[in-house]
């Protein structure tokens, strides 16, 4: 697709479009928005962007926050979630200059862009694929609130076990714990919401997979994607997000992606497949090797486990997300490669076997994550890996063909583990980030700002008390 200004026009003429939103990704990787009349897009749109302060986005502090936005004509899509008849649009950011405007590199579709721009420099590949897997919950009703004098959390949904006894049009179907992967009507009360959501999805130029229940009983859904190249797919996490999230608001019900909001059941992850291609061929694939694929892609696996725990700060970077990265839970949490086991923190699908599907997919990411930049580190451990020829096997990281939950504690204690928290998360990422500032892709000031604002948010959160320490200490 190659959308023309003219062709952009036409489809607010035709529709009766009388706004243009322009959506806008901050540094955590959340869509913020502003709007024009729908009129006032034009060819100066295009060559002088719509300006605005971008000091507020979060990004590290440049000579001059004075932006530009410059839409992407082929991501005009209509937003039926606004109740004014709306047009939307992503695009790129520019720092205002003279005599010219130049891309700020801090703002995380940059970074993707530049990122695919030194894959094609390096002569490994030329075109980076992958495909992302959406797991989140939907609830009927939630509260939560953090004061001084209170901390709490309810949430409702009326298919889990725990909503047995509801007094409010029960009807009985509920799931038991951890019994919710590929659960049947009339237990799977959001069959028809998912589909709306694919359907929407669609709509945004979204290519869905499938959608399905998955293990929480208590809500718990996944829709996963065709695999696609890396920077319409980080586009599209953005829009899969948006849409997930409102069409739960539109259904009464609210949608969360947040890694762990339930104890006791599966976290939501965001597993990434991934492969490369050059000149159309792929790169991932040999016939002879271990799970056929080539030494380019067991290289590639040996930069990903070799900066697994510093990618974590970029795939992981919430403190719930540690809260998912727990045994027990279908979630990684040790550092190795496998075919078809779920308990790798890199997985080699089986049912991938052609050539052009060889891949293998990166198990610990979940949607807290700003995907921009989570692809592109992705794609940057995985360069570091080939430029050094990283042998997982003889770095003693695999194959693990075997379940590791079930390898005794001294067994366990042999094999090295993702962080536990966000804290040794940041502290692995201000030891290793060589790898991701090569070429220019993250820059430093950038990586510095992740930092700090996760240090940040971490003392924070340190100092707030649980509701659970009130159960384990408050009669001591």
């Amino acid at each position: 697709m190659s959308r023309t200004l003219e062709d952009v026009l036409a489809m607010i003429k035709d529709n009766g479009i009388e706004m243009v939103d322009f959506k806008l990704t901050d540094i955590d990787g959340r869509w913020r928005h502003l709007s024009i009349p729908a009129d006032r897009l034009s060819e100066k749109t295009m060559t002088q962007g719509i300006g605005f302060d971008g000091s507020n986005y979060g990004y590290a502090p440049v000579e001059n926050s004075d932006m530009v936005f410059v839409p992407v004509l082929d991501s005009a899509v209509i937003d039926k979630y606004s109740e004014t008849p709306t047009l939307s649009m992503i695009g790129d950011v520019k720092v205002i200059e003279i005599p010219e405007n130049k891309p700020f590199d801090q703002y995380p579709r940059n970074v993707a862009k530049r990122a695919l721009e030194y894959l094609k420099e390096t002569g490994i590949a030329d075109t980076m694929i992958i495909g992302p897997e959406y797991e989140f919950y939907l609830f009927d009703d939630i509260n939560y609130e953090v004061t001084s004098q209170a901390l709490s959390v309810n949430i409702f949904t009326k298919q889990a076990h725990w909503a047995s006894n509801s007094q409010s049009n029960n009807l009985g179907y509920q799931i038991k714990q951890g019994a919710g992967y590929h659960a049947s009507l009339p237990m799977d009360v959001c069959n028809d919401i998912r589909s709306r959501m694919c359907l929407a999805m669609a709509d945004w130029g979204i290519n869905v997979k499938y959608h399905h229940p998955e293990v929480g009983g208590c809500g718990q859904n996944e829709i996963e994607v065709e695999l696609g190249e890396m920077l319409k797919l980080a586009d599209d996490t953005m829009a899969a997000k948006y849409v997930i999230k409102n069409e739960a608001v539109l259904d009464g019900r609210t949608a969360t992606l947040m890694p762990k909001p339930l104890a006791g059941e599966a976290g939501n992850g965001m597993h990434v497949h991934m492969l490369l291609t050059k000149d159309g061929q792929p790169v991932f694939y040999d016939p002879d090797n271990y799970g056929q694929l080539s030494d380019e892609a067991l290289w590639f696996i040996g930069g990903l486990l070799t900066h697994a725990r510093s990618l974590c700060a970029i795939t992981n970077p919430s403190t719930n997300s540690y809260k998912r990265l727990v045994p027990g839970f279908e979630a990684p949490v040790t550092i190795g490669y496998a075919m078809a086991n779920r308990s790798a923190v890199v997985r080699i699908p089986a049912y991938a076997k052609t050539p052009d599907t060889k891949r293998f997919e990166l198990r610990n990411p979940d949607a807290t994550c700003n995907p921009y930049y989570a692809y592109a580190a992705i794609l940057m451990a995985g360069l570091d890996g080939i430029a050094n020829k990283i042998d997982p096997h003889e770095k003693g990281w695999g194959p693990y063909d075997f379940n590791l939950f079930d390898l005794s504690d001294e067994e366990k204690a042999k094999i090295e583990g993702l962080p536990s928290s966000l804290t040794e998360a940041i502290e692995a990422l201000e030891a290793d980030h060589d790898y991701l500032t090569k070429g220019g892709v993250f820059p430093e000031r950038l990586l510095n700002q992740l930092m700090k604002r996760l240090k940040k948010t971490n003392a924070e959160l340190s100092k707030i008390p649980h509701p659970a320490e009130f159960e384990m200490y408050y009669d001591l």
